[in-house]
């Protein structure tokens, strides 16, 4: 069974099954998915817990010897099992498929790992994991939706606030929704519940958006100029090495080059985006910044990636950072 992170809680209240598998991309979201899941299993008798990671060189007949080491006492056991790098390798895929053609009522596992790719998904372990138990995807929303889900988590205090007030705190922890979840929670210890005004946020909240080369691609393919300038500030303040930005936003432009040029050549839409390498949520962001570019400007900020790697290198004159600016407003700017 799939589920989006949104369903679990109603599903948790209906039941209890025996696997769970939670992934995503955002680590605060699969921190509280787990935690209800445990939660739920200390009230319905899994009072003995143990914890097990799959770092390279895990054995992983302790899963299973874990699974059959049960209490003298009958008691339920939760084995909370995390796979850091998200890859059990081939003896781990076996011990997850064996594991699940022999579930037990008294024994619950939970399984955590990081964001999967589609080869990932299709492979046959989380396969068999997601048809025997429950596999929970949580992803960070996007932007557009973050101050909808902060108005959802200052609902569970009893407190509001307007659209403008919850964009600027969208705005100050873009990307970031640990730093979120805590500058909501610090709102709820200092004032009381109720509506809150832009001037108490403002006071509250601090800028603590995290600037990170992910927020860099989207802004480029999205087209908007402002959250690009200001990724572009924060990342060279952070002291973020100029050659990792360059191959970001050199890497988007190079897929942008090789879909365009091959549609205006008649080929394949969905065989360029496989050349391309351009899978999942970001092919719809390809898609619509190839609708606003044409073909030349494209190939003209290749020239200009071009020569910004030849700044970084040392030749020629100019300033790395005021060139990373002008390049993304170069493929900001609409048609």
């Amino acid at each position: 069974m799939l589920l989006k992170g949104e369903q679990l809680p109603g599903h948790l209240e209906r039941e209890l099954r025996p696997l769970y598998v939670l992934y995503g991309d955002e680590p605060l979201l699969v921190l509280e998915a787990a935690d209800s899941i445990r939660a739920k299993a200390r009230r319905e008798g899994y009072s003995e817990r143990e914890v097990l990671t799959a770092l390279p060189g895990f054995d992983w007949n302790q899963l299973l010897a874990a699974g059959g080491n049960l209490s003298l006492f009958g008691d339920r056991k939760l084995i909370d099992l995390r796979i850091p790098n998200g890859k059990p390798g081939r003896e781990g895929g076996a011990a997850l498929q064996a594991w699940c053609s022999h579930l037990s009522s008294d024994t619950l596992l939970l399984v955590t790992l990081p964001e999967l790719d589609w080869r990932e998904e299709k492979a046959a372990w989380f396969t068999a994991l997601a048809q025997a138990g429950v596999a929970v995807k949580l992803m960070a929303p996007p932007l557009a939706d973050l101050p909808a889900w902060i108005a959802g988590r200052l609902r569970r205090q009893q407190q509001s606030a307007d659209n403008t007030a919850l964009r600027f705190i969208a705005d100050r922890v873009e990307g970031n929704l640990l730093a979120a979840h805590q500058e909501i929670q610090k709102l709820g210890l200092l004032y009381p519940a109720g509506a809150l005004s832009l001037e108490q946020i403002r006071e509250a909240v601090l800028n603590v958006a995290r600037y990170d080369i992910d927020s860099l691609r989207e802004a480029l393919l999205a087209g908007d100029s402002a959250r690009l300038i200001r990724t572009l500030e924060g990342l060279q303040q952070e002291g973020e090495a100029p050659p990792l930005v360059l191959w970001a936003m050199g890497e988007e432009i190079r897929a942008l080059a090789m879909v365009k040029s091959g549609m205006e050549r008649g080929q394949s839409p969905d065989m360029l985006f496989k050349e391309a390498k351009v899978w999942g949520p970001r092919q719809n962001q390809v898609k619509r910044a190839l609708q606003r570019l044409p073909l030349v400007r494209i190939e003209a900020a290749l020239q200009h990636a071009g020569k910004i790697d030849r700044l970084i290198k040392g030749i020629g004159r100019g300033n790395v950072w005021e060139e990373f600016l002008r390049l993304g407003l170069q493929l900001s700017a609409q048609r």
